[in-house]
């Protein structure tokens, strides 16, 4: 059943507000899924903050001019399901790279990061981008180890002597 064109606009406004937003995106062939699959799929990317939308690709191609993802025009073809990252980077590859391999009928066809369009075959790179939380923390702790280090640093004198003098001590003890 062909869709209205108001409802086109809409859909086209929609995907095109979310794509203004989103930090990378991903397409990816969905052939062969049923609908329990895309269900179950659609469920897990509102868990993770992914934006994951079935649009034809004639409105997908208007919904993503002017934006940074206006690269992916040229690679949309066939049924395609488009995923946006609205939270972290990799969220998006994230998901679809664990279900492409959980179902082999869902393909990834391509990347877009900053508007670049990048080969399917670097989901791997784009999925282990660390999330927000995972960023901050290792910044925190790249950040606190010069000063852990001068910590001990500093401390270690005062230790250092309190042993020399135990030492003495023993020694004249001993002696």
């Amino acid at each position: 059943m062909a869709i209205t064109f108001d409802r086109k606009k809409l859909v086209v406004a929609e995907v095109a507000e979310v794509a203004s937003k989103a930090y990378s995106a991903v397409g990816a062939e969905y052939r062969g899924l049923t609908v329990d699959q895309m269900t179950e799929m659609r469920v897990k990317a509102r868990e993770s903050g992914v934006y994951l939308r079935v649009v034809k690709n004639t409105l997908a191609k208007r919904a993503l001019a002017g934006t940074e993802y206006e690269c992916m025009n040229e690679a949309l073809s066939g049924p395609l399901v488009l995923a946006f990252s609205m939270e972290d980077p990799g969220a998006a590859a994230r998901l679809l790279k664990t279900y492409a391999k959980e179902y082999e009928s869902l393909e990834v066809k391509m990347l877009a990061v900053g508007g670049e369009l990048l080969p399917a075959s670097d989901i791997d790179r784009l999925a282990t981008l660390p999330t927000r939380d995972e960023a901050l923390s290792l910044l925190m702790s790249v950040m606190k180890a010069p000063v852990t280090k001068l910590a001990r640093t500093v401390n270690e004198v005062p230790g250092k002597l309190v042993r020399t003098l135990a030492a003495v001590r023993d020694a004249k003890d001993a002696a």
